[in-house]
């Protein structure tokens, strides 16, 4: 049994996936939070068996001028619990700061956005991804476009682990699409903020339910982009197509998936996008941008397909050729399925984690034997 400190920059609900198979594994798992950005991410408290720590973070943004404190008391946190190892991401954010702070071992996870957006930020965040990479004896990443990205910023490729974070493949399943419906609906999951590209698929949808008026729209979530949204709906004509069920819980996302047709993500930014794993476990086609994580699993023709990533037009007409095409869509969501069983399934794909603890572990023993 080790003493694992999992440090995280908020309390999510993907973290709430790796607490939950953690705490069936035999190590003694403490959880840091950061930051808490505003509304909750996960309404579940944190599974038994995880050990939360309080200390000067975690309850609110941590700011740059925040770093010192947080810092100083990371170092207490550390030679209070004296973890075998740390379990730390994002990379510029929980991640530096462990490095900072000097701690071996370091398992850094990437969130994707890490990697794929902020470490392109300026020189100062591309510095924080390198100094980060060079001191962690692993990191974690959920698709080969993560592990390309981490060994371009200096990380050795036999020190990265990569397998998707998969989900509850008994969770989201699918049910037979509904038959002779006069209606063909879209589902959005993504929040509402300018990396999700919503605004995209607001001014897609418009143009597509002009010329398709028996086109629906399912907008889930919320965020800083509301008022925009609604707008373009509104002067678009075609508000009374759209619903907007807010935040639902996790409970009841999957039939959401399976009372839609097909599953829409404009994102800008991706790794392994969970709510596209969530559409395919449901059976669902997907009709995603066209970026390197969404081509690891949609493959055009065959299961969903791609459009121009902020192309609102070619967004459009890959909604309008999906319903030309509605009759295929059962058969392709089926594929969907079947991809996600290979490739998804949290049950076997969580193992690579304690694989990767094990690996650092004796790591370490051999450089500190007792």
């Amino acid at each position: 049994m080790a003493r694992i400190l999992y440090f995280s920059r908020d309390y999510t609900t993907h973290d709430h996936r790796f607490f939950s198979a953690l705490a069936k594994s035999e190590h003694q798992v403490y959880f840091l939070q950061l930051e808490q950005r505003g509304r909750a991410l996960e309404d579940r408290p944190v599974p038994a068996g995880i050990e939360r720590i309080h200390w000067a973070g975690g309850e609110g943004p941590a700011t740059l001028r925040r770093g010192p404190g947080l810092l100083l008391d990371l170092r207490r946190v550390l030679r209070e619990i004296q973890p075998d190892l740390v379990h730390a991401g994002p990379l510029q954010r929980a991640a530096l700061l462990v490095a900072l702070a000097g701690y071996r071992p370091l398992v850094s996870m990437s969130w994707g956005y890490d990697l794929i957006h902020d470490a392109h930020r300026n020189p100062l965040w591309r510095w924080a991804t390198r100094y980060t990479l060079q001191r962690s004896a692993l990191m974690i990443g959920d698709c080969t476009t993560i592990r390309q990205l981490a060994i371009s910023y200096g990380m050795p490729d036999e020190r990265i682990i990569t397998f998707p974070w998969g989900v509850d493949l008994r969770h989201f399943s699918p049910v037979p699409s509904k038959a002779g419906s006069q209606t063909f609906t879209l589902l959005s999951t993504r929040g509402w903020e300018p990396i999700y590209g919503v605004d995209v698929i607001a001014r897609a949808f418009v143009q597509a339910a002009r010329r398709r008026p028996e086109l629906r729209l399912v907008m889930l979530g919320s965020g800083s982009l509301a008022g925009m949204l609604r707008q373009t709906f509104q002067s678009g004509g075609v508000e009374s197509q759209v619903l907007f069920p807010g935040l639902v819980t996790q409970a009841d996302l999957p039939r959401y998936y399976r009372l839609a047709d097909l599953y829409i993500s404009a994102s800008h930014s991706d790794g392994t996008s969970i709510s596209l794993l969530e559409a395919m476990a449901c059976g669902r086609p997907s009709l995603v941008s066209d970026i390197p994580g969404n081509r690891e699993w949609v493959h055009p023709g065959e299961n969903g397909w791609w459009f121009l990533d902020t192309d609102a037009g070619s967004l459009a007409e890959g909604i309008l050729k999906a319903v030309e095409q509605r009759e295929q869509l059962p058969a392709m969501g089926k594929t969907a399925r079947c991809i996600a069983e290979q490739r998804a399934d949290w049950e076997k794909n969580f193992p690579h984690l304690l694989d990767g603890y094990r690996l650092v572990l004796s790591q370490a023993q051999v450089r500190n034997p007792s």
